[in-house]
């Protein structure tokens, strides 16, 4: 059983993470939106996923730089996040958490 106190994120907090960890050098908020939406069938706004890959960062479960502006984007700039040490540390929690959960219900099933 875990002692130290984890950081408790919601399901949309993991989501997000889990999709920044998913893009990798590729994360920045409209392709964590188009991978959720893509990879779990969900249909989040690129306001509501902004909220929370902030509020990630905020956190220190997220790091972000900004990336050099583009034609394409009118000048403007991409900020691309990254997770950090903390935030995996998150993630691995929760899988921890999770399959020992799962490996109960196999069990008694």
């Amino acid at each position: 059983m875990m002692t130290s106190k984890r950081e408790n994120i919601g399901e949309l907090e993991e989501l997000v993470l889990l999709m920044v960890g998913v893009l990798g050098n590729n994360a920045y908020g409209n392709a964590v939106v188009e991978e959720i939406n893509s990879q779990a069938d969900r249909s989040l706004t690129l306001s509501a996923v902004h909220a929370v890959l902030l509020r990630l960062e905020k956190k220190g479960l997220l790091e972000s730089q900004v990336g050099g502006a583009t034609k394409e984007r009118g000048g403007r700039r991409k900020r691309f996040f990254s997770v950090t040490g903390k935030g995996m540390k998150v993630l691995e929690d929760i899988k921890h958490t999770r399959n020992r959960l799962w490996n109960i219900i196999v069990e008694t099933n």
